[in-house]
């Protein structure tokens, strides 16, 4: 298995561990507290933390899996899938925001690799 596989494999599971956890460990980590999230840029329409993360996330998944069919069917199923879960998780909350903000963090990293690979071509 390459390197980059695994790579990938490792950022999924972390990143269901920090989706899934009951409170936020990055924000105990960098302010002390469990219920504060860390916020990189401010929230529109949609929460910027969750385009970045699918963004990141997808682009590996992308990057690494030769099927890119199955890999966004999984991302986009991930990304619902994850926000409905937070409907029975304690300390977190469904929202719009965030699951708008999930699919399209995977849809921005389809396009970007789709304009790569065109741009690549010529």
């Amino acid at each position: 298995m390459k390197i980059t596989k695994i790579f990938f494999h490792l950022i999924n599971l972390a990143f269901l561990i920090l989706y899934l956890y009951p409170g936020s460990i990055l924000g105990f980590l960098l302010y002390g507290n469990f219920s504060k999230q860390p916020q990189v840029t401010p929230d529109f329409i949609l929460s910027s933390n969750h385009v970045y993360a699918f963004i990141v996330l997808t682009l590996f998944g992308l990057i690494t899996h030769r099927n890119k069919k199955n890999i966004i069917i999984y991302f986009i199923f991930i990304s619902i899938f994850l926000e409905l879960f937070h409907l029975l998780i304690p300390n977190r909350s469904f929202q719009f925001g965030d699951l708008f903000g999930n699919i399209i963090g995977v849809l921005i990293s389809f396009l970007i690799l789709k304009i790569y690979n065109y741009l690549e071509k010529k």
